[in-house]
């Protein structure tokens, strides 16, 4: 089944706990936690405290953290420690990517590497066997309002079959930006299973109808 994971930046972050426990009643699977520091992408978001807070008011939650940063290998450790179920980091960055992948696995977590639209998907190849998902990038990071990337499609396709192809077929593919029923349908058809979306989610009238429509099903 197709796993969504909300982003909890379109949340009111002055409800955090009680929003993100909404979306989770309503069927989502996971949070996923955009961290941006203000210079691999232009935003600053949020950090350490605010998976803590939340890790601790919901402990049973899977974490899905997205680091955007510069300099990921730095901050595998307090991550972790505050509560983080998967860390993604970018293949841009400027952090080692065997040491990075190394950290996180050693910190107990599982490992994803993300490409953003620039980066062919065969960037990220060498790296499939040692990962447990791949964030495909469906607009440019740290950027709101942004349309839907067709040029996704094909990337997930790719690795999809690249990932068949080395005996990984239970490797997740992610979508991030531009998300919604019919967009995430076309992910779906070419090969991820793991659907980033926002408002759509936390700011829908009844976020269990949002889920299900985000699966391609009826709530």
């Amino acid at each position: 089944m197709v796993k969504i994971s909300p982003s909890i930046l379109a949340a009111d972050f002055a409800q955090l706990g009680e929003q993100c426990k909404m979306v989770l009643d309503a069927g989502a699977d996971m949070l996923h936690i955009d961290v941006m520091d203000g210079h691999f992408v232009p935003n600053i978001s949020l950090g350490v405290p605010v998976l803590e807070s939340l890790h601790k008011a919901l402990p049973e939650a899977f974490y899905d953290v997205h680091l955007m940063i510069s300099h990921p290998l730095k901050y595998i450790t307090p991550f972790a420690n505050a509560g983080a179920s998967l860390i993604t980091f970018h293949l841009e960055s400027e952090s080692d990517v065997q040491q990075t992948i190394d950290a996180i696995r050693a910190a107990g977590c599982k490992v994803a590497v993300s490409i953003k639209p620039a980066t062919p998907a065969q960037e990220v190849f060498p790296w499939l066997e040692q990962l447990d998902m791949v964030l495909v990038m469906s607009v440019e990071p740290g950027f709101g309002g942004q349309a839907f990337m067709e040029s996704a499609l094909d990337k997930i396709s790719a690795i999809r079959q690249k990932a068949v192809e080395i005996g990984r077929p239970d490797l997740m593919i992610q979508v991030d930006g531009g998300v919604n029923p019919t967009t995430g349908a076309a992910c779906v058809a070419a090969g991820a299973d793991v659907l980033v979306a926002g408002s759509a989610v936390f700011r829908a009238a009844v976020p269990q109808d949002a889920v299900a429509a985000l699966r391609g099903q009826e709530a």
